[in-house]
């Protein structure tokens, strides 16, 4: 394992990973180093669900209901959720009203843990892809998850094992320079 430096420089999407993925154990303990991100008034305004097995097959349904597809198309969207063994779903657990903590902070918070994860996934030697898509939000989606009235879902972690073991090509262009302002 790296310094956090170079394990942020290094990172890369996966976009094809195969049937092998992390057991509840190894991923709580990637989660439980995940959960130290910033959070105001340590709401902790976050939960992740892990998709395995047919759970996928439930979300496919779920996002080409949601779509109102037929056919092929409601077929293509159902076997989205199966490109990965294991989803991780990362939910915002929020609590409007907060006196201190606006929902969009809570919300912020939530992607932070979605970040640091990914990142300590493809660390430890994962595929890891986050995905979104027009029907997250939507109510079939939210029931298959489980979500209560004040959770949103905010993506999928897609998470497998790495073709022939490899990471893809780590990411050589630096791009910072052109996104730093500083104000004196």
């Amino acid at each position: 394992m790296g310094s956090v430096l170079e394990a942020a420089l290094a990172r890369r999407s996966a976009p094809k990973v195969t049937d092998a993925a992390p057991d509840d154990a190894a991923l709580l303990e990637l989660l439980e180093a995940a959960s130290h991100v910033a959070d105001h008034a340590s709401l902790r305004p976050w939960r992740v669900v892990a998709l395995r097995g047919a759970a996928r097959e439930r979300l496919g349904a779920a996002l080409a209901a949601a779509a109102g597809a037929e056919g092929a198309a409601a077929e293509k969207l159902a076997r989205k959720p199966l490109r990965a063994p294991l989803l991780l779903a990362v939910v915002a657990v929020t609590t409007p009203g907060h006196e201190k903590v606006p929902v969009w902070e809570q919300e912020a918070s939530a992607a932070g843990v979605a970040h640091l994860l990914s990142l300590l996934l493809d660390d430890a030697g994962w595929g890891v892809m986050w995905r979104t898509g027009p029907h997250t939000r939507h109510p079939l989606v939210a029931e298959v998850h489980g979500l209560e009235p004040h959770e949103h879902l905010l993506g999928w972690l897609y998470v497998g094992g790495l073709p022939d073991g490899r990471r893809a090509e780590r990411r050589t262009d630096r791009i910072a320079a052109s996104r730093l302002t500083t104000i004196s």
